[in-house]
């Protein structure tokens, strides 16, 4: 059985840069073993798998290395480039099935927005779990906050750039995916952010977009506003450009193709 593959560095204009991640396009679902072996070859923080219906709409499913995941942005993103770009040229709007529901993506030029559904987070007040989550992080946040994953808030982008983690204990936490974030120091950056996930076989994910659907609202709240430029700074760093629309988050960012080939299967 011959699979193709496409690899696209999403959230990014320039090739190797950004979050890489796999597509593979398939005519009928593999089963969830086979997908997860493929994602552990491609070995990037996710490889989306995605059948077209028969409503010209797509099921769409994401998988790390060693787990599916239920959300996923930029494979997202470089799912719907691969379809606008490479196998039907005349769609610009995409929608997908996917285990979060019904998600729609728009192309416009370069530009792919995702839309997807707002995760507001509740503010944490339990000092055991902020020592914990300090001392995981290797420095103190000035707030920690949660919605399925930790969000540690920090007063300067300085701090968030000089975390070293200790993975191990990441991964011990309660919400063991922990996003870092904090002003942007940079003229025209809101915030940035980085983001771990040692439980899912990344220690940190180069640019993720649906940790965008927690950290635009909690940003919005924080800056009286609904539109901002976000950069996330692993060291590939990618840039989002983020809008709240009620309980909607617009995430769009650029992508570029690095990579085509075939998986072959016995």
């Amino acid at each position: 059985m011959k699979i193709p593959v496409f690899q696209i560095d999403a959230f990014t204009g320039e090739p190797f840069s950004g979050n890489p991640a796999a597509v593979c396009p398939l005519d009928e679902w593999l089963t969830a073993e086979q997908m997860l072996q493929i994602a552990e070859e491609m070995n990037l923080s996710e490889t989306a798998f995605f059948v077209k219906r028969r409503d010209g709409d797509f099921d769409l499913r994401w998988f790390t290395p060693t787990v599916e995941v239920d959300l996923c942005g930029h494979a997202t993103l470089a799912s719907t480039f691969v379809i606008t770009e490479r196998l039907e040229t005349d769609r610009d709007l995409i929608g997908f099935h996917t285990r979060s529901g019904y998600l729609t993506a728009s192309r416009n030029g370069d530009l792919v927005t995702l839309d997807f559904p707002i995760n507001r987070p509740s503010q944490i007040d339990d000092a055991d779990l902020i020592e914990q989550v300090a001392a995981a992080l290797g420095d103190r946040p000035l707030e920690v906050w949660s919605a399925n994953t930790t969000i540690a808030v920090y007063e300067n982008e300085n701090q968030v750039r000089n975390l070293k983690p200790d993975f191990d204990a990441v991964a011990q936490l309660p919400e063991p995916w922990v996003a870092a974030t904090a002003r942007g120091s940079e003229t025209g950056i809101d915030f940035i952010s980085r983001f771990f996930v040692p439980t899912a076989g990344i220690n940190e994910d180069p640019v993720t977009g649906s940790s965008h659907t927690i950290l635009a609202p909690y940003w919005a709240n924080r800056l009286g506003k609904t539109d901002f430029t976000a950069r996330q700074i692993s060291r590939r760093g990618g840039t989002l450009k983020c809008e709240v629309r009620g309980d909607r988050v617009l995430i769009s960012g650029k992508a570029v193709q690095t990579l085509e080939g075939v998986i072959t299967l016995p």
